[in-house]
């Protein structure tokens, strides 16, 4: 099969040096959801806790053939039901081959039994720069705009795999964050106003708080950034209960963290 008609399980943004952005893949048309009933708010193809296996590594071969639903350039909605919201996931990347291959083939079919319609686009930076992690996501929303008419946006660290396919990727009425308990923290929040590793924020809400500072070059520091923006946007942000908001991290070697500003 020609690489043009084959399935993509998601759109990859290439950022050099984390300046300049490219559109990789091609990218389906929109569907008019016509007479469907809206999709059920708790669907009943959810399994609730998941098992996690942190040590499987499938390739993007098998991920690809595991999701022959999926359109071109990562893009799935469900057949017999209008998603009540159309959603982005943005997964910034950098060197994390393995990791990106777990966290593909683990949320494809979450996000397929939560009836969600929703592209997952890959942000991206190559050369030997330092890493910028939240200009990469800035990008992303943007481009991602210019493809589709997304409401929700889930900024998604490429190392945590879901635990219980209740925790919706969906948006609030306020900024969520939906990574409350990961197993390397002990399931517990290591301080109030964390506000990093899976977070949704709808299109308005990121235009609000005016997206992430593009300030931290390295690993972190602009997830709390992102949180003093929503604090001062006037928002408390909104978790899942923490048995319910659970994921398990992929082991990996610590990165050199962003200097403060």
């Amino acid at each position: 099969m020609p690489p043009s008609e084959r399935s993509v399980p998601f759109v990859d943004l290439d950022i050099k040096e984390a300046n300049h952005a490219s559109f990789q893949g091609e990218f389906g048309s929109t569907r008019t959801a016509g007479t469907l009933d809206p999709c059920p708010a708790k669907p009943a193809s959810l399994r609730g806790r998941l098992k996690v296996n942190v040590n499987i590594v499938p390739n993007m071969n098998e991920t690809t053939r595991e999701n022959l639903d999926v359109r071109l350039g990562g893009k799935w909605r469900p057949p017999n039901c209008t998603a009540r919201q159309k959603v982005a996931i943005v997964i910034p990347f950098r060197d994390r081959e393995e990791h990106l291959q777990q966290l593909l083939s683990h949320l494809h079919p979450i996000l397929q039994r939560q009836q969600l319609d929703y592209g997952v686009y890959v942000v991206e930076q190559y050369g030997n720069g330092t890493f910028n992690k939240a200009m990469l996501m800035n990008i992303a929303y943007v481009l991602a705009l210019t493809e589709d008419d997304f409401r929700c946006f889930i900024f998604h660290d490429v190392d945590l795999l879901s635990e219980d396919d209740r925790n919706l990727y969906t948006c609030a009425d306020r900024p969520k964050h939906l990574s409350v308990a990961v197993n390397t923290l002990k399931y517990r929040l290591p301080y109030d106003d964390i506000f990093g590793g899976v977070v949704a924020l709808s299109a308005d809400q990121f235009r609000r708080v005016n997206g992430f500072s593009n300030l931290y070059w390295g690993w972190g520091s602009e997830d709390d950034d992102m949180s003093r923006r929503v604090r001062m946007s006037g928002w408390k942000i909104v978790r899942p209960p923490a048995h319910i908001a659970r994921f398990k991290m992929i082991p990996h070697k610590k990165r050199q963290p962003a200097a403060a500003k």
